[in-house]
């Protein structure tokens, strides 16, 4: 590790850390479960109810996760979680450098690596242009995946801005060996390969997973494949201490069709990245906590294509790194009483050049950043159904100082159906690399981005919790982004951007019987600027019905008043929105106990739709497969 940590620190970390609860806890989440009794740990970093907890919180579950026919985490929640919207450009992969998709925004928060992406707790983006690289996220690593709609910054630091997307990796749970497969094939020669396998012994548990996709893509010049491979190694050494550790590795590589009005010839990009990870854990009864190591890193190499019809004389490299240590823990000292104390520190940099054919080479940046962190938060619960929470985070950065992160709010339970939930929190995001000194428009002297978010949320369940329901209404003030403007005729990166946004969040499930659920959502978002990524009305309908041994799944999605840019048309700018609505549908049969068999069908209605500007979206897509389980 190259943190300058001194050795007095680094020692009072090990004092403290006297009793971690495991980094990621597992449970069932079941459908008979109210909303407001989900356990949930990204808001405290500790097991605890989720109507005690005043941020906005969703939760997909390990079953959402395994019947979608998604490999990635990203598609799944731009369905499944209100005021999560997620671009794509393709069948299949979401790309980076020029011409990438994957862009997550929450509430209309996103563009610019405003939404933070982690593994069990830990962030996880690429060093030097600070953004996440979508493709990585696979679903079958995940027991479940935690939303927090809103900053989660007083944790989790800098990109929690708009909101935080925790992936709580999987472990083996039950003893003995057990595994699944999955083999998918269909339009456009896409073919989608997964397998995984757990194992579990007295205190020793271990499981791994490995994933292949390859499409043909639906345009010419934009066939992709990536590998995903996973491994999580575990051991109890009591029923109060365990350790864990973790690597996860994708190797992809992604061709850019280029707009397509404007193609583009020999663009493509190969990456691979890595996470590795190790905690040490343990859970007393009123301490609990954690501390971690986590260090990862890409290595990427691109060609931008050709340029006034020849090809470039160099390609593009890059490698960075992202690594840190993690410690906190929770106390619960006083009945009712949670408080949680961390401390964070993260170093993030990374290496860019050009390697030209004829062997010379093009320095662009080598840097790297430190950052430390302390952070304190506590909640207290009266009388079982008020609970009070407030926390503070400093934050210190090299390159422009402190920040303070406050957050407060309050969750009142009236009754085991219905709760209500309100918090003000601030989020932020530091400048990455590439604005403070990579390429013309780099300014070393930028600050901080940041937002002020103020929220409401009203949680019932009904019918003895076949039904289950919640609305969240939010107003979000954001100020000192980041924009790019002309100074002497030469453009700099300053501190000038703000925008307001406010919208209303709904999600329901309704169990029907116990084989028919019907579950939706639905979001809206009005803001006083133009936001990509950020569709002003988002509606989705799914339905699950079991008969026999078929079960059918059709879902319906709604996106209106989605801005995807500008045009320039006869010398003229005229901006670009899309509305659309896609209608698909997964029919599976049980063949045998551990054989399934299933046929998918994707915008069925052949409907033509951009959410990237330039890269429209493929028409009918069909996968079928099968599933087995041992």
């Amino acid at each position: 590790m190259q943190l300058r940590i001194t050795l007095p620190i680094f020692l009072s970390f090990l004092l403290l850390s006297v009793s971690p609860s495991d980094a990621e806890p597992v449970y069932s989440i079941k459908d008979t479960i109210p909303l407001t009794e989900v356990e949930v740990v990204s808001a405290t970093k500790t097991e605890v109810n989720r109507s005690q907890v005043p941020l906005t919180i969703s939760v997909v579950d390990r079953k959402t996760l395994e019947e979608s026919v998604e490999t990635g985490v990203l598609s799944i929640l731009s369905q499944e979680v209100p005021g999560v919207f997620v671009t794509e450009r393709g069948v299949t992969g979401y790309g980076i450098s020029t011409g990438s998709a994957g862009t997550v925004s929450i509430h209309g928060v996103g563009d610019g690596n405003k939404v933070l992406l982690l593994f069990d707790g830990q962030p996880n983006w690429a060093g030097v242009f600070g953004h996440h690289l979508a493709d990585a996220y696979v679903a079958s690593d995940a027991e479940r995946v935690e939303v927090i709609r809103g900053p989660g910054s007083l944790l989790y630091g800098s990109n929690a801005m708009g909101g935080v997307i925790n992936v709580i990796t999987r472990k083996a749970g039950e003893d003995g060996l057990h595994g699944r497969g999955r083999v998918m094939y269909g339009s456009y020669n896409t073919l989608k390969i997964m397998g995984s396998a757990g194992y579990k012994k007295d205190k020793f548990n271990a499981y791994v997973s490995l994933n292949r996709n390859q499409s043909d893509g639906q345009r010419d010049h934009s066939e992709f494949y990536i590998n995903n491979g996973y491994l999580r190694l575990g051991y109890e050494f009591s029923n109060n201490w365990n350790a864990s550790g973790e690597a996860i590795l994708a190797d992809f590589k992604v061709n850019n069709p280029g707009e397509v009005n404007a193609p583009a010839i020999e663009n493509w990009a190969k990456a691979l990245r890595s996470t590795y990870s190790l905690s040490l854990n343990n859970k007393y009864e009123k301490i609990s906590g954690s501390l971690q190591f986590f260090y990862n890193d890409g290595a990427h190499k691109i060609n931008d294509g050709w340029k006034n019809g020849e090809p470039r004389p160099y390609l593009f490299h890059s490698t960075d790194f992202n690594q840190g240590m993690a410690l906190f823990e929770s106390f619960r000292l006083i009945e009712g009483n949670l408080l949680t104390v961390g401390l964070d520190a993260k170093q993030w940099g990374g290496h860019a050049w050009n390697d030209s054919i004829n062997g010379n080479t093009g320095e662009i940046i080598t840097k790297k950043i430190n950052e430390f962190a302390g952070y304190a938060l506590m909640q207290q619960t009266l009388f079982d159904r008020l609970t009070v929470n407030a926390g503070i985070r400093l934050e210190n950065n090299e390159a422009y100082g402190n920040e303070w992160i406050p957050q407060a709010g309050i969750a009142y339970r009236l009754n085991n159906q219905i709760s209500f939930k309100t918090s003000v929190s601030k989020g932020f995001r530091s400048p990455n690399l590439r604005e403070l000194y990579l390429f013309m428009p780099a300014n070393p002297d930028l600050k901080p981005e940041n937002m002020m978010n103020y929220d409401f949320s009203y949680l019932q369940s009904l019918l003895e919790n076949k039904i289950q329901w919640e609305v969240t209404a939010y107003f979000a003030q954001g100020k000192n982004l980041i924009t790019t403007v002309m100074i002497e005729g030469k453009p700099l990166n300053v501190n000038s951007g703000k925008f307001i946004n406010k919208g209303i969040d709904f999600a329901f499930t309704y169990r029907i019987s116990p084989d028919l659920k019907v579950s939706g959502n639905y979001s809206f978002l009005h803001s006083d600027v133009k936001l990509t990524a950020a569709p002003k009305h988002k509606a989705f309908l799914g339905v699950n019905w079991k008969t026999g041994k078929f079960t059918f799944a059709p879902n319906f999605q709604y996106i209106n008043g989605l801005y995807l840019g500008s045009k320039e048309e006869n010398g003229q700018t005229r901006d670009v929105t899309n509305n659309y609505a896609l209608l698909n549908c997964k029919v599976s049969y049980k063949a045998l106990q551990w054989l399934n068999v299933f046929i998918d069908g994707e915008n069925l209605t052949n409907t033509s739709y951009e959410t990237y500007l330039g890269f429209p979206m493929p028409g009918i897509v069909v996968l079928a497969g099968f599933d087995v389980k041992f």
